[in-house]
């Protein structure tokens, strides 16, 4: 069995420090949690959200997996995502995903995987709606990179399709869907310059009216 002691040496290490500077911060932050941002990225062990951004516990509402994708059928991405529109009121939900990221270069290869295959689908249909541009280029590193730029416009998008989203911005609420990129090679994030604040900024056969299904 592998000793795992030296993860509870750190842990008590990282709590020690953090009430150093603050030693009301976790009888604080037990009582409720009240974050601005809800952070969409991937599993990645090498893309901490926490950490790239430098928050605190308490600040980032997190939401993992592989290759950062929000599925209409993920019922476990969409309660996370009404979780924190609804509840926690977040203004903010960030797509974040990573350049050479290994979710996008499987889906992008004919080589079978396995489960994750059926979850990658959606990369292969998001590659087939883009083949000519990711085609044309011939680098292939650059275009996996263009591919992992492409899956968060999609991913925004896909937020911005949810009812969660669209029920948010009806009744008037704050909510701003954002698309961000890390790259692994300087530990830098890029800000796309793709921001969702409301329905009109959607093709309108995703909009939702009061009433719908009537």
């Amino acid at each position: 069995m592998h000793d795992l002691d030296h993860l509870f040496k750190s842990n008590k290490r990282w709590a020690g420090e953090l009430t150093r500077t603050d030693s009301a911060f976790f009888e604080r932050t037990a009582q409720a949690q009240h974050p601005s941002y809800l952070w969409i990225g991937c599993s990645d062990s090498r893309v901490p959200a926490d950490d790239i951004v430098g928050a605190q516990p308490g600040e980032l509402f997190v939401h993992r997996n592989i290759a950062n994708i929000v599925v209409h059928t993920d019922l476990s991405c969409l309660s996370v995502l009404q979780y924190a529109v609804d509840v926690l009121k977040v203004p903010h939900i960030i797509i974040c995903g990573h350049y050479r990221c290994g979710g996008i270069t499987a889906a992008m290869s004919a080589q079978p995987h396995g489960l994750i295959d059926n979850w990658l689908l959606e990369i292969k249909d998001l590659y087939r709606d883009h083949r000519d541009e990711l085609d044309a280029i011939e680098d292939q590193a650059a275009r996996i990179d263009r591919m992992c730029e492409l899956n968060v416009v999609r991913q925004v998008e896909n937020v911005a399709h949810t009812v969660i989203a669209q029920d948010a911005w009806r009744r008037g609420q704050a909510l701003a869907v954002h698309g961000w990129i890390y790259n692994l090679q300087d530990g830098l994030l890029r800000d796309l310059e793709l921001t969702i604040t409301g329905s009109d900024a959607i093709d309108a056969v995703y909009r939702m009216h009061a009433g719908r299904g009537a």
